[in-house]
């Protein structure tokens, strides 16, 4: 799957502010080693540079445009390309941040135990996700997927996404490894500039695996088609904006 960083910092002050939440919520006060997972263009990690200026940071990514991104933006901090999945760095760190990262990355199960095991003590695991795949955004996605042309080529588009889990089930796998454990969940409403500023927000994030498998001339017919759909389910206020609304889940896990 295909990630543009440009795309995707369209929007940045909103894509940013959970990521503060979350960071004020992490009782690490001090640390010397500080990774960003899924760094993105490095809009978190400068996050992680300004809380922890004394700090080994560095970040990574699956996407080289991201990467490329972030390095432009930080170019004293070390950046690579690596997958999370397979990403053996033992540590330990003081900081481990994962915003909006671990909602493409499989097997929580084994995932979350395996990266709270890289903290140091007292060191914590900082997890913001999206939980928005029922959202009305999401289902018209999936809808105009699996009803057109393209249905073939987009039968897989909605498994990108891994499983999604409920905060109770997050809390018992990390609770018996943990000093202290928080999670809660935040709905943002983002004022946009109609239903076509929410379909460029997706075409950041969520629609990338129904984009990626198509022509240009089919992506233009599924565009159109889902921002029809857009405007009918996220009417715009008198002066034309639209709140999106966008459930988050937040853990932040101490050792």
């Amino acid at each position: 799957m295909s990630w543009s960083a440009k795309q995707y910092v369209t929007f940045e002050d909103e894509r940013t502010r959970p990521v503060r939440d979350l960071l004020a919520a992490v009782p690490t006060a001090k640390a010397r080693s500080v990774v960003d997972i899924g760094c993105g263009p490095g809009n978190s990690t400068a996050l992680l540079a300004a809380r922890y200026p004394d700090a080994l940071l560095h970040g990574l990514d699956t996407s080289s445009d991201m990467v490329a991104a972030a390095k432009k933006r930080l170019p004293a901090v070390h950046f690579e390309l690596a997958d999370i999945s397979e990403w053996n760095d033992p540590g330990p760190f003081d900081v481990i941040l994962a915003n909006a990262v671990l909602q493409w990355v499989p097997n929580h199960d084994t995932l979350l135990p395996g990266l709270r095991a890289k903290l140091a003590p007292g060191g914590s695991l900082a997890i913001q996700m999206p939980v928005n795949l029922d959202e009305p955004a999401h289902l018209l996605m999936r809808e105009i997927a699996a009803d057109g042309p393209w249905a073939e080529k987009l039968s897989e588009a909605a498994q990108v996404r891994t499983p999604r889990h409920d905060a109770d089930w997050y809390y018992r796998v990390l609770q018996s490894s943990c000093s202290k454990l928080d999670v809660w969940q935040t709905t943002y409403y983002h004022p946009l500039a109609g239903a076509a500023a929410v379909v460029e927000w997706f075409k950041g994030s969520g629609l990338r695996p129904f984009l990626d498998p198509l022509n240009e001339g089919e992506r233009a017919v599924y565009l159109d088609r889902y921002t029809a759909a857009i405007a009918e389910v996220y009417p715009a206020l008198p002066n034309g904006t639209v709140l999106l609304p966008f459930p988050r889940l937040f853990i932040v896990a101490t050792r």
